[in-house]
This record gives structure tokens, C-alpha cells and sequence, in this order.
């Protein structure tokens, strides 16, 4: 994607642009030192008049002067797998939790790191479109002690590789809770640590990636369809 302002500029950046364009007529490649040499300004200068104008970089503004094909910036793996789960999104996913959520008084918000940062983001969102009690927990002691048979623990990991929610999920099942694991990446280690699963991505981020490294993205899509749920049945 690309924007190109020439509003934006103020008068000394058009007077750039202008300078910039007769010194395309005459030379067949202006490097940045040049272009600051006949624009009287920094090299500095030229790069932020250019990300101003628009473009992503100075070589992307030079094949914009000389009229060649502008080469469109990658996008990131990131785009592709959000733009892939949202083309494929399963409905059928969105009930089933919702149904969960609608059989139980309580919902336990769990995760280690980044993770738990999104249960606290989902205990705001789903407190202002639900009457029923949403808690984010940071600890396993707190969770134990609130977990009962009325409680269903939604356990948020990225990978499920940080650590172990064994632990967790024994405490929670000997208190006659429900445990559910909403995980993006597959990992069959997963399947002794709660009742029940739902795995977001068939396609892993990228294995450099440390799990604390790795985006939240799809988890918030996830949620929000079914807060978008939740707040048509409070105004239907």
C-alpha cells in the first residue's frame, strides 16, 4: 500500500520535490548525498521529506522520479497467516466457547507472559458485555482458590511450550471446574493439561521466534467475535 501526499510537504520540502525532479532530467541516478548537496539540506533531511511524501525509503521514492515500477514492500509472514485464519475462521469454534461461557457462572482468565496480559484486556471486554463474573488471574494460588464446579478456566498460551499447566489443571479439576485451552500453535503435550481444546492456526509462527516473542493477534480476533455476540444479545 502506498499514499502519496504532496500536502503534506510545507514549502521547503516541495522546494526539495521540485529540485529533486529537474535533477532527474538531467542525471540518471541521484544518490542521497547528492540530493542533499542540491537541495542545500541533510541527508538527514531527504529521508524524512521522503517518508513524509510517502514512500517507504529513499530507492522507492527515486524509482517513483524516473517513472519506473515501484517494487511493492513484502508483507510480513504476520499479514498472510492473520488474512489466511480470518478467510478460513471457523463459526462453529465461536459457538461451541460461547455455549461453555453460557453453562458456567464463572470465567477464569489464565496465561503466563504475553498471554496473560490478553486475559486482563479480555476480563474488561467481556465484564462490559456480560453479567456474569469474568476475573483475569496472574497466579495459581488466587485460581485455587477461586475455582469451583460453577467455574470454567480459559487457559490462554501462544505455544503452550512456556510452561506446564498441569499443575493448574489438576488443582482446577479436584475443585470440579471446567478447564479449556485456547492455544494458536498445535502441540500435543496440551492434551493432559485441560478437558478441552481449541487450537486457533494450523500455521506456526516462526520458530526463531521465542513464545514471548510471538504475536496475540489471532487470539483477539477470536474473543471479539465472541464479545460481538455477547453485546447483540444485551441490545436485541
Amino acid at each position: 500500500m502506498l499514499t502519496i501526499d504532496l500536502d503534506a510537504l510545507n514549502p521547503l520540502e516541495k522546494q526539495i520535490h521540485e529540485q529533486m525532479i529537474r535533477q532527474s532530467k538531467t542525471m540518471p541516478t541521484i544518490r542521497i548525498n547528492q540530493a542533499a548537496a542540491a537541495c542545500h539540506c541533510s541527508v538527514s533531511k531527504i529521508s524524512k521529506f521522503v517518508k513524509k511524501l510517502g514512500f517507504s525509503n529513499y530507492k522507492q521514492y527515486l524509482d517513483f522520479l524516473y517513472g519506473k515500477d515501484i517494487k511493492p514492500i513484502d508483507g510480513s509472514n504476520e499479514l498472510n497467516r492473520v488474512r489466511s485464519f480470518i478467510q478460513t475462521f471457523d463459526t462453529a469454534m465461536t459457538d461451541e466457547l460461547l455455549s461453555l461461557i453460557d453453562s458456567h457462572d464463572k470465567i477464569a482468565l489464565f496465561g503466563y507472559g504475553p498471554s496473560l496480559l490478553c486475559a486482563r484486556y479480555f476480563e474488561y471486554r467481556f465484564r462490559n458485555c456480560s453479567d456474569k463474573t469474568f476475573m483475569a488471574v496472574s497466579d495459581e494460588i488466587t485460581l485455587n482458590n477461586m475455582v469451583d464446579r460453577s467455574t470454567l478456566l480459559l487457559i490462554i498460551t501462544e505455544t503452550g511450550r512456556f510452561r506446564s499447566f498441569q499443575e493448574v489443571y489438576t488443582a482446577a479439576k479436584q475443585k470440579g471446574g471446567r478447564v479449556v485451552i485456547i492455544a494458536e500453535e498445535y502441540n500435543t503435550k496440551l492434551f493432559n493439561q485441560c478437558d478441552k481444546i481449541f487450537w486457533l492456526s494450523p500455521a506456526p509462527q516462526p520458530e526463531h521466534l521465542k513464545p514471548y516473542e510471538k504475536s496475540r493477534t489471532l487470539f483477539f480476533i477470536f474473543f471479539e467475535e465472541i464479545i460481538q455476540r455477547l453485546l447483540q444479545r444485551r441490545y436485541a
